[in-house]
């Protein structure tokens, strides 16, 4: 569905816990209902039997690897053994932690547009928003610029099979993804290694020996393992998608570009607005833990529910003119749920919007001129309930 909005909004005002057979699982499309499963116990995060169940008819051998390592992310733990390995990552994550990495963020952006300043025009997605998230993320990891196409290489795949849709070769697309769980997941051991006979300060070392015993057992080799590569993959592909977003928000809105132009002191609310107005994961699912009523409806345990964070966020009784996109909204007072809320509030998302800004500020301080090409429209990217954003996205300056 191209524009889903009407829909979102036809959801919140006449059926908010909405029972979708096609999928086979409940859709909440209002702010509070969103906000306040993310933050309930009966709505469970481990997702690995639904995982299981929709991968049933594969040979178990294809996803060996892939579904080994996603078991042990922490995205899919609920209490203890979630706070247990978020809290061994939590000091990488702070302010000021992520504010050391500014001046690599902003770097990796220069050397992106380096490559194409001279041409006047590029395909936005595969030129920059897909390459920048992944190579901080190497430079996050200390790891050399050589090696950051491996990363690209093997995030694709894992993250193309996350987003599976209807007329995929599931097969293909499984054995491409094992692959790469595979050459992601050694290649990561032996870097683990590495840093654990020599720390530095990029963040796997922070993790491995900034645990404190004192707070209970630490992660596992085979744990921190994993959920590095988690933090590769879920910082790719959705702050790819939000960067393609933000950019296509703004030229789009060629008012708010100028009123951001002629005050850059509104950057982060550009940033926040576009995060609100277009989120790159428009549903969040979880699995009901135990039987529940909510409005009316009985949700059952076992049940798949997609907590709509892209309807929520346009939700009018939370924000006026929802579906306006405005820079100079309130969002002090007006929260979005795009990097959801409660326990799993979205580790990265800190240095997601600094992603954002610097890239933002940079391209419009090389590029002021920059505009959409009128003759290669936009490709959007609308083939799963999960990912949405844009394949192609061509632009001049």
């Amino acid at each position: 569905m191209l524009n889903p909005i009407p829909f979102y909004r036809t959801l919140r005002e006449t059926d908010p816990v909405h029972w979708a057979p096609e999928v086979h699982g409940w859709f909440l499309t209002r702010h509070d209902d969103v906000m306040n499963s993310f933050r309930d116990a009966r709505f469970s995060a481990n997702r690995v039997s639904l995982m299981e169940q929709q991968l049933q008819g594969l040979d178990p051998s294809l996803l060996e690897h892939f579904t080994g390592n996603i078991k042990l992310q922490m995205m899919m733990y609920d209490g203890r053994d979630h706070i247990r390995m978020r809290r061994q990552a939590n000091p990488s994550f702070t302010p000021q932690a992520l504010d050391s990495w500014l001046p690599a963020i902003r770097r990796t952006m220069h050397m992106l547009l380096d490559r194409v300043q001279k041409d006047g025009q590029m395909d936005f997605v595969p030129s920059v928003s897909y390459e920048l998230p992944p190579r901080v993320i190497g430079e996050l990891f200390g790891m050399p610029q050589e090696e950051h196409e491996l990363l690209l290489q093997w995030a694709a795949p894992i993250a193309e099979f996350g987003g599976l849709t209807v007329g995929m070769d599931v097969v293909t697309m499984a054995k491409k993804a094992d692959t790469a769980m595979k050459e992601f997941a050694a290649h990561m051991t032996a870097l683990a290694e590495k840093r654990r006979h020599e720390p530095g300060q990029d963040l796997l070392s922070q993790m491995m020996h900034g645990h404190d015993p004192r707070m209970g057992p630490g992660m596992t080799m085979e744990e921190l393992v994993a959920n590095a590569i988690l933090m590769l993959n879920a910082g790719h592909m959705t702050t790819t998608d939000q960067l393609s977003n933000l950019i296509h928000d703004l030229l789009t809105h060629p008012e708010q570009l100028r009123l951001l132009q002629q005050d850059p002191k509104l950057l982060s609310a550009a940033v926040e607005e576009s995060l609100r107005y277009r989120p790159a994961v428009p549903f969040h699912y979880r699995i009901v833990g135990e039987e529940m009523q909510l409005r009316g409806k009985t949700l059952r345990k076992g049940d798949v529910v997609f907590m709509g964070i892209a309807a929520a966020n346009r939700d009018p009784a939370v924000f006026s003119e929802p579906d306006r996109f405005d820079i100079t909204r309130d969002h002090l007072h007006q929260k979005h749920l795009t990097f959801s809320f409660g326990p799993h509030h979205c580790l990265g998302a800190g240095l997601a919007r600094r992603e954002l800004e610097i890239a933002l500020e940079v391209l419009l301080q090389r590029m002021p001129e920059l505009r959409l090409d009128p003759e290669r429209p936009p490709r959007h990217k609308c083939s799963s309930l999960i990912f949405r954003g844009f394949d192609s996205m061509h632009v001049r300056w």
